[in-house]
């Protein structure tokens, strides 16, 4: 297969994967590549996300490794043959490589979970919401690169407005709530747009409140994203230079860990819309 430019996220997490399946079976890139009957070369092309590699090579792969676990080799295989050209693709080359990757994740995703401390998430902002967020986050962007932006945030939120949504699960700290991002009036429309959209079963949302003791946080918004198994879940975090997709099995496990007891530590899901509803009110 041609080497690509730029290959996506999702492309370079199948390589990753074929790699780590090969480390684990105690191989060298040139023995995994003389299996093969292919050079060194095209193997760390293949790892890397810049070749493409077929199904039926990424099931010569895994036999070769000795990896018995079929639900991740049928998951890797359908990655491998995986041809989607979703909506995002209007945005490429034209947006940050990190909003098509962000969108092709959610567009692949079993569920998606989320803590949010000083922004409320994206999936359940409002337009106007977002429009003043990416303006004051970039106060040297023209309106139409921000008009761009908002577009693009909007569609994103197919993944739990389809007719067939993923489950979507949130925790927000009240600071994230109380923070008049676009003013009093819009605040107070985002507050009924959250408690609009946690009405669906597919949605739970819950809130930490400013009086709970001893809670030092996710640190800043994380979110983790259901792959097809669990081993090809992501986390992603905000970064000092851009996104960062966090996909290491220690460090999802640490993630995992660190959700169940943020989640466990905020208030159930009717107490927290008790408490969105009287933010609107104070507003």
């Amino acid at each position: 297969m041609p080497a690509r430019r730029n290959p996506t996220a999702r492309q370079v997490r199948l390589g990753t994967e074929l790699r780590r399946l090969r480390e684990a079976a105690g191989l060298k890139a040139t023995e995994a590549a003389a299996l093969l009957g292919t050079n060194s070369v095209q193997m760390s092309q293949m790892e890397s996300g810049i070749a493409g590699v077929s199904e039926q090579r990424v099931r010569r792969l895994a036999a070769n490794y000795a990896c018995t676990d079929d639900a991740l080799i049928n998951a890797l295989a359908a990655m491998a043959t995986d041809r989607t050209r979703g909506w995002w693709e209007e945005y490429r080359g034209i947006l940050p490589t990190a909003y098509q990757d962000l969108a092709e994740l959610d567009h692949h995703a079993r569920f998606r979970k989320e803590v949010a401390v000083i922004h409320v998430p994206g999936l359940l902002q409002t337009e106007d919401y977002a429009r003043a967020l990416f303006a004051y986050m970039n106060p040297e962007f023209p309106d139409s690169e921000v008009a761009l932006r908002v577009e693009h945030r909007m569609k994103r939120r197919v993944v739990i407005h389809s007719p067939d949504p993923i489950p979507y699960e949130t925790v927000i700290h009240e600071a994230a709530l109380r923070i008049r991002v676009a003013g009093r009036a819009a605040s107070r429309v985002q507050l009924d747009r959250i408690l609009e959209v946690s009405e669906a079963d597919h949605v739970t949302v819950r809130v930490i409140p400013f009086a709970l003791d001893d809670f030092a946080g996710a640190g800043s918004t994380m979110v983790h994203v259901g792959g097809a198994v669990p081993r090809l879940d992501t986390v992603v975090r905000d970064a000092p230079h851009g996104t960062a997709f966090i996909d290491s099995e220690a460090q999802l496990e640490h993630f995992r860990k660190l959700f169940r007891r943020v989640k466990e530590e905020a208030l159930p899901p009717e107490r927290s819309r008790d408490l969105i509803h009287q933010l609107a009110k104070e507003l």
